[in-house]
């Protein structure tokens, strides 16, 4: 535990961190120190004055964003000189700011408007100045106008931080200006989208594209909720008025540091409205699909459930969540009574690397090694991941890539080993062994006579020198990894490439019968597929139920379409990859007549003759023990790419005219 330290702020004690700016250490004591450019969690620059503070003993006022607490120290926050000070900082800011409040889209939400009101001034004082600088709106996701920044300098951060790298200062003093490289519209530079810097303004300068005259910040009921797109889970802020969903903000509630969400996470919940959606019930009449009633749809499902007994087969996705899971579990085995039952899960991963893979916290990792995985921002790829490991090697920690091709973010590590993965990271086991690290003598054995690069022991050295080191593998490396766990304390993590994989290989979804694989090539006579799995084509001669948000090509071929909630209209828990259980809130009702996962399996349960019952909450992944691993065995899942995965199971880009826009300007870029 760090050393804490005490002080007192405005008259009251306050125990805090060694190492807390004063800002932060205020907040700790319910006390607001005024500011525009601090982000809780990253280094302060001073580059406001808002936050100037006096401290006892000082001959001058000090800055709250980059002073470091002491013990003793006695701050004042309030007091008329710094308050002066304040005041002309927004007057001054004020007259180059275009004074339109009446119908600014973040009123309610403008920190300058705030503290306009708090020091009373309706105009400024000085000069007005315009600046006449162009829109950028060519792009549907973002809107941004310079003539409102302040020059915070926040935007620029969060991307710098981040690896993005998009956003920098162009000019000095009151004619600076935030800028791309060339000073180019946001769609021709390197922007990927994610609306970070939206998140991080504090004022106008930067909004979602289509905001204007969709309600006043006071107007929206938020909700916080998790993004199930891909296999991060991020934490959101959906905004709802009138019954649809506003906008969506990122919603980690620890700062700056694990404050990410993507495009798809962003702005992907207007698929929920697209003409992709199904509605409701239709079966197929005459080689077409019609639209039925819920009972006829069940009553039919059931039936050929029923007949097919134990060679009916069940495939999910791996982003249902916990609840719908274990149900689906109980009507395979209690009411449909086959044992084919697999998810999407199985195709990149194991029973083994979801229940055994261990809790962990990225952002206090000091060394990350990188095992097999391509996380990227640009190609949607786990991206979260790939922006809080930026982050971590922003403050410091040591990164390692392993991977036989070459990964996005290799650039950014310390350690860059191409090579066949599994093979490495046994060789780094010997450079540990190396190290005077011990381990069992079975695992020595099959180590010993492997080759130390100059490569491995760079990579041994972050390992054995770091203090909380975190190993981020694909699935198929998890036994791999799980070796270097017996020679040092470092937590292990298989990443899924689906948001709730860990919980349903918990809840059970684990076949006792035919594979994915087998069921998708036909061998079963009725496949009943859930969610939007990477699917293509109908498996011959087989009745096909898919129950579904959006019509799929796989959708198309159904024989009974069910329609089913989309994640934003549902509610439950997932378990995340970092072990982490999250709450997913209904945020809206469901579109037209569909249902939430669990309440078709429930009804469809009724139709079969073996009525289920949801009995609450399914509980977490469990935690398992460290059993050692063959450092060689390498697991192999089907040929499937993982961003076909993450595609299938993100039903955005399938229904979403902006989302399909990135991906081609994406190509293009590339």
């Amino acid at each position: 535990m760090s050393k804490r330290v005490t002080l007192k702020i405005d008259g009251n004690e306050v125990h805090v961190p060694k190492g807390t700016n004063l800002i932060d250490a205020a907040e700790a004591a319910g006390v607001h120190i005024p500011n525009l450019c601090h982000l809780k969690g990253m280094r302060g620059i001073g580059a406001c004055r808002m936050c100037l503070v006096e401290v006892e003993d000082m001959k001058a006022p000090l800055i709250g964003c980059t002073t470091k607490v002491k013990d003793g120290m006695v701050v004042n926050t309030r007091t008329e000189k710094v308050e002066e000070v304040r005041k002309f900082v927004i007057d001054l800011i004020l007259s180059m700011h275009p004074l339109d409040c009446m119908t600014c889209t973040k009123a309610g939400a403008c920190s300058l408007q705030q503290y306009a009101y708090d020091f009373g001034i309706k105009e400024s004082s000085f000069s007005r100045k315009k600046f006449g600088y162009p829109v950028d709106e060519e792009n549907p996701f973002i809107k941004r106008d310079p003539d409102y920044c302040i020059i915070c300098g926040r935007c620029v951060r969060v991307c710098k931080e981040q690896g993005t790298n998009v956003l920098e200062f162009m000019g000095r003093g009151v004619g600076a200006k935030v800028v791309t490289a060339m000073d180019k519209p946001l769609e021709k530079s390197d922007c990927t989208f994610c609306g970070s810097c939206i998140d991080a303004c504090p004022v106008n300068a930067l909004l979602e594209a289509d905001r204007w005259r969709k309600g006043r910040e006071w107007e929206y009921k938020k909700s916080k909720s998790v993004c199930l797109s891909c296999g991060c889970g991020c934490d959101i802020i959906a905004s709802e008025k009138d019954g649809a969903i506003v906008k969506i903000n990122a919603g980690a509630d620890d700062g700056f540091v694990g404050k990410y969400i993507c495009a798809t996470g962003r702005f992907g919940f207007e698929a929920d409205t697209s003409d992709a959606r199904v509605n409701g019930p239709m079966k197929r009449v005459n080689n077409e699909l019609q639209e039925t009633t819920w009972k006829e749809a069940l009553d039919i499902v059931a039936d050929k459930l029923k007949k097919a007994g134990g060679n009916a087969g069940i495939i999910s996705t791996a982003g249902i969540l916990n609840r719908d899971a274990v149900i689906l579990s109980r009507l395979a085995a209690e009411a449909i009574r086959t044992k084919n039952i697999d998810t999407t899960a199985s195709l990149y991963s194991d029973a083994d690397s979801m229940n055994f893979s261990d809790t962990a916290d990225l952002d206090s990792a000091d060394a990350i090694i990188l095992a097999g995985l391509d996380p990227s921002q640009r190609g949607m790829v786990l991206p979260a991941l790939d922006a809080g490991i930026r982050k971590r090697v922003s403050r410091g920690a040591k990164l390692v890539v392993i991977n036989s091709l070459k990964p996005r973010i290799a650039p950014a590590a310390a350690v860059s080993i191409r090579a066949d993965e599994a093979t490495t990271l046994a060789h780094i086991a010997r450079g540990l062994i190396d190290k005077g690290k011990t381990a069992g003598k079975e695992l020595e054995a099959a180590i010993s006579g492997l080759a130390v690069t100059e490569d491995i022991e760079k990579a041994a050295a972050i390992l054995a020198g770091a203090k909380s080191p975190v190993i981020f593998c694909a699935p198929s490396l998890f036994n791999a990894s799980r070796n270097i766990a017996l020679l040092i304390d470092v937590k292990v993590v298989a990443v899924p490439y689906e948001a709730n994989a860990r919980g349903v290989v918990a809840a059970g979804l684990v076949t006792e019968g035919k594979s994915y694989k087998e069921m998708t090539s036909g061998g079963v006579d009725v496949l009943y597929a859930i969610g939007e799995v990477p699917l293509a084509k109908k498996p011959d001669a087989v009745f096909l139920i898919v129950q579904t948000s959006y019509m799929t090509e796989l959708a198309k071929q159904a024989d009974i379409v069910l329609p089913a909630a989309t994640s934003l209209e549902s509610e439950g828990t997932i378990t995340n990859y970092l072990g982490k259980d999250k709450d997913v809130r209904k945020v809206i009702e469901p579109a037209g007549d569909s249902r939430q996962h669990k309440d078709i399996f429930i009804e469809l349960s009724k139709a079969i003759g073996t009525e289920l019952k949801d009995t609450g909450e399914a509980k977490s992944a469990q935690e398992a023990g460290k059993p050692q691993f063959n450092p060689f065995e390498k697991k192999q899942g089907m040929d499937v790419k993982p961003a076909d995965i993450i595609e299938a199971s993100n039903a955005a880009v399938t229904g979403h005219s902006k989302l399909l826009w990135l991906k081609e300007a994406q190509k293009a870029a590339v």
